[in-house]
């Protein structure tokens, strides 16, 4: 985001903390898309995405005078708030498996669909999935397991360097040089889609 961009979002994020409800408004119309796409992808349900931007908002309007510009960027205060939201949702919610079938009206079970993939497909993602575990399993070890504890187990670098016994911005480089290796790896290897690891 340009200077003049977190310059207006800090200006309305002190509006905020006086209570300026067109100001959360403006904010939301600003930021609402980004921070959205966050949670959606720490989610994956668009529903619950949905549910939880507006607790992002409704906590930055509490929090708003908490905020100072020497803590940070303006977008990267959001961003944590939704982020931790999302996060703290994923780890809060037992793993949910229906045991019944649904009903129809008449109480009676209904058939579910098969939407399995095509044989042709599996064998493709089984594939994609093995290259990169063996673009892994060559990266550094450091580098393998703070990857492996931000995005496999959705810890915050922040509790990765708690886990590693490193300093943050040790553990966030070791992340960003880990997806740089696992992409060249997996550009190496021409799987393709590996600019979006």
């Amino acid at each position: 985001m340009s200077e003049n961009g977190s310059e207006i979002l800090q200006a309305l994020i002190s509006r905020v903390a006086l209570g300026d409800q067109g100001a959360l408004r403006v904010l939301y119309e600003r930021t609402s898309a980004h921070l959205f796409g966050v949670i959606l992808r720490i989610s994956r349900r668009q529903d619950l995405a949905e549910e939880l931007l507006q607790e992002t908002y409704v906590s930055a309007w509490h929090n708003a005078a908490g905020y100072s510009a020497s803590q940070g960027q303006p977008m990267t205060w959001l961003i944590s708030i939704a982020r931790n939201k999302a996060l703290d949702q994923v780890r809060s919610a037992p793993a949910r498996r229906e045991t019944e079938l649904p009903r129809d009206e008449d109480g009676l079970e209904r058939d579910i669909p098969d939407d399995g993939h095509d044989p042709l497909t599996l064998l493709e993602s089984a594939g994609d999935t093995l290259a990169i575990r063996q673009c892994l399993e060559s990266a550094d070890a450091r580098h393998r397991q703070s990857l492996a504890l931000a995005y496999y187990h959705g810890l915050s670098h922040s509790e990765v360097a708690e886990r590693m016994a490193a300093p943050l911005g040790t553990v966030k480089a070791w992340v960003r040089r880990g997806l740089e290796s696992l992409k060249r790896c997996l550009e190496a290897g021409g799987l393709q889609g590996a600019d979006s690891a």
